[in-house]
């Protein structure tokens, strides 16, 4: 072996582990808004979306990230429109639910959707995807309260460049390209 780090780790979450999923995702968004993904897209694909608390900046340390006018508390809308508001396309895709709609709503209210953030609801929709263009996070856990605390949950993280770009290409396809 010649000592390169592992670029696939499959994380199970849950209360007997300890393990939860809200710290992998906080770190792979601050990594995307200081230094964004090479070709910049940012996709997020739940069935079922909330907005979860990500981060705590009641002590300032992250106010160099999050812009002139920073939040104590970010939730994931806060994160994901620093990230469009920075020039990384976001690609939201997520179920028609009404449990959706106070996350879609926040975005709105920060946004009004602006070009950087692409909503699709579509009530097919199953998948479970967080990804940059050089990095993503798969599995069983929809972006939910629940999801990051209270269910047993597995995910993937990795930076294997083919795997991401895989992914990033079929997501295009399936809701950026068709008709």
């Amino acid at each position: 072996m010649s000592g390169a780090l592992p670029t696939t780790r499959t994380v199970r979450t849950g209360r007997r582990s300890g393990l939860t999923a809200d710290a992998l995702i906080r770190t792979a968004l601050l990594a995307e808004l200081a230094a964004p993904s090479l070709d910049r897209v940012v996709w997020v694909v739940s069935a079922w979306i909330s907005d979860i608390d990500l981060l705590d900046n009641s002590d300032g340390a992250f106010d160099y990230l999050l812009g002139d006018d920073p939040r104590e508390r970010c939730r994931l809308s806060d994160l994901l429109l620093l990230i469009a508001a920075a020039g990384t396309p976001v690609h939201i895709v997520t179920r028609p639910e009404p449990s959706n709609q106070d996350f879609l709503a926040r975005l709105r209210v920060g946004s009004s959707y602006p070009a950087d953030v692409n909503v699709v609801c579509d009530p097919r929709v199953h998948e479970k995807t967080l990804c940059g263009s050089d990095w993503m996070l798969s599995g069983s856990m929809n972006f939910t309260r629940s999801g990051l605390t209270a269910s047993k949950e597995q995910i993937t993280y990795t930076t294997d460049i083919a795997q991401v770009a895989q992914a990033v290409q079929e997501l295009e396809d399936e809701w950026v390209s068709r008709p």
